[in-house]
Formats: C-alpha cells, sequence, structure tokens
C-alpha cells in the first residue's frame, strides 16, 4: 500500500488547496486554533441525516450548553476539518472520496450529563467538544486521518512596526453568546473571503490567520502573541492562488459575482489588507500539523 504524499511534498507539488467554496460561510468555531487535548468521551446521543437542499448559505455550526453539538447543511469534508480544528479551505487536510466534498449532513449530537461543565466560555466548551465530534466521525462514519507534524513554508502573523490598528470588541469571551442574535455574527465568526473582505464582530488574531488560510496560498499561523476579541471590516483582496472554474446547476455552491471579479486590479493584496490592520504577514518554515483522510463511508441511515 503506497503511503500518501506528506504534506510538504504535497506542498511542493500543488500549492493549492484541496477544496474550492467561494461562498462566504459562517461556522461557528470552526477557525479556532487546534486543541491539543483529546478526550476519548464520545456523545451519548446522535442524530445524522443527508441534507438535500441546494443552497450551501443555510451552513450552521453551534456548540451548545449542556453539550449539545448542532451542525446544518455542512459538507463532511468541512465536519471533518472542523473536528481537527484546522482551515476547511486549508491544504493542511487532504484525501477522502469526492462525495465528501459535496454531500451535505446535519448533525444534533448530545453529550452525556456532567460531560461538559456548566459556565464554560464558548470556546472552552468548543475545545472540549471537538474530540468528541472525531469520535463520532470515527464511529459513525468509519473515519481514518493519518495526522503528521512537519516544518513547511508558512505565513507567520505578526504586529506590524506601526503597531495594531483593530478596534476592540464591543463583546468579552466571557459575554459570547451561544447563538449569535438574528442580524449578527457574535464570537468567532466572519463573513467573507477573497473577493469580500472580512467581516468579524468579535475575533481573535488566531480566528483571523485561520479564516485567511482558506484562500492563502500557504498555512497561516498566529505568532502576534495577542489575545482578546476585535471587531473588523476590511476590502477584499486579489486571489493568492488559481482560483477554481465556478460550478453551475442547481446544487453549486454559491460563487463570486459580478461585484467580486477578482481580476480587478484595483484590489489590494493580502498583504496590503494586513498591514491596514497593523498586522503583517512573513515568510517563515514552521511546524504544520497535517491531516490526510485515508479511509470515510457514509453513515447508515437512522
Amino acid at each position: 500500500i503506497a503511503r500518501p504524499l506528506s504534506f510538504a511534498k504535497r506542498f511542493l507539488l500543488t500549492g493549492t488547496a484541496v477544496l474550492a467554496i467561494a461562498a462566504p460561510l459562517t461556522l461557528g468555531m470552526l477557525n479556532a486554533p487546534p486543541a491539543r487535548a483529546q478526550s476519548p468521551v464520545g456523545f451519548e446521543v446522535a442524530s445524522i441525516k443527508p441534507n438535500t437542499t441546494a443552497d450551501l448559505r443555510g451552513t450552521r455550526m453551534f456548540t451548545l450548553p449542556g453539550g449539545r453539538l448542532t451542525i446544518t447543511n455542512t459538507p463532511l469534508f468541512m465536519i471533518i476539518a472542523a473536528a481537527y480544528q484546522i482551515p476547511f479551505q486549508s491544504m493542511r487536510i487532504s484525501g477522502g472520496p469526492e462525495w465528501i466534498r459535496s454531500e451535505r449532513y446535519d448533525i444534533d449530537a448530545v453529550a452525556a450529563p456532567g460531560s461538559i461543565p456548566p459556565g464554560l466560555s464558548q470556546r472552552a466548551r468548543y475545545d472540549r467538544m471537538m474530540p468528541m465530534l472525531q469520535k463520532l466521525l470515527t464511529d459513525r462514519f468509519a473515519l481514518a486521518v493519518q495526522h503528521d507534524t512537519e516544518e513547511v513554508p508558512a505565513y507567520a502573523v505578526l504586529v506590524a512596526k506601526s503597531g495594531l490598528k483593530l478596534q476592540k470588541s464591543k463583546i468579552d469571551e466571557k459575554d459570547c453568546p451561544d447563538q449569535p442574535a438574528q442580524g449578527t455574527l457574535g464570537c468567532h465568526n466572519f463573513l467573507g473571503g477573497v473577493g469580500r473582505g472580512m467581516t468579524a464582530e468579535a475575533v481573535t488574531i488566531g480566528d483571523i490567520a485561520s479564516w485567511v488560510e482558506n484562500w492563502a496560498d500557504r498555512p497561516v499561523v498566529d505568532k502576534s502573541g495577542i489575545t482578546g476579541l476585535y471587531a473588523l471590516k476590511t476590502d477584499g483582496w486579489v486571489p493568492m492562488r488559481p482560483t477554481p472554474p465556478r460550478q453551475t446547476g442547481a446544487n453549486a455552491p454559491p460563487g463570486p459575482g459580478v461585484a467580486e471579479d477578482l481580476t480587478d486590479p484595483f484590489r489590494p493584496t493580502l498583504f496590503t489588507v494586513f498591514d491596514q490592520m497593523g498586522l503583517k504577514l512573513e515568510a517563515q518554515k514552521l511546524p504544520v500539523d497535517a491531516y490526510v483522510i485515508e479511509k470515510v463511508e457514509r453513515p447508515s441511515q437512522n
């Protein structure tokens, strides 16, 4: 059996992501930095159902008090990325059959009483529940993932010499809502992307690094040392890697519209967008976690 290419070799051969979804997506804390502690504890009960709606804009993921996880209208590939806390369009994750990128699922899972203590912050609750989601994927989707940590070309996010220019969020971490109110983004959520720019109400520098990695030409790692939540609204930027052809048809994911013309020569680069935030992207070789999906199966109907 041939061993999958290492992350470093895949990076040198392709330099592109393995998934191309141009839509702006709000996925709760999908972009949180990886949690290192792994838990063998799984969910007590879980319902998994295919979702056949045609619009990816209904994609949602929430971790709720009491240990409840709800995922709506989400491709399995993105659920796997969330479970391992890596950007869903990053080159850090690869492999698996094509259907995991197109077939979407609704998941409603509840942890055993007492496994998620009351009073945890949204982030702490998320960090505890993602290893539980990993176990659920292993049990119900027969997921097998190969993990490596390799030193590869990456971008370190640092504070620029001019100093941080981001506006402090009006929300503190302890006050982050469990679900955003209608018309708001809440904490650790973004709208936008390469052609739209970033809009957020309460995100960390680490969240920003993980979010832009979805469109960067190499991994992006927060090395700023800055904590706290910030609000931001940036310009869109020109692509750093080839833009895939837009899919068409009833089930195609939404893509950039005319107003988001990615060939517009007046759009700034991502480096300029970071400079406007008082941050900089510095090319470095850094250790990065990478994952290869070696096995996955459709779940039995329930």
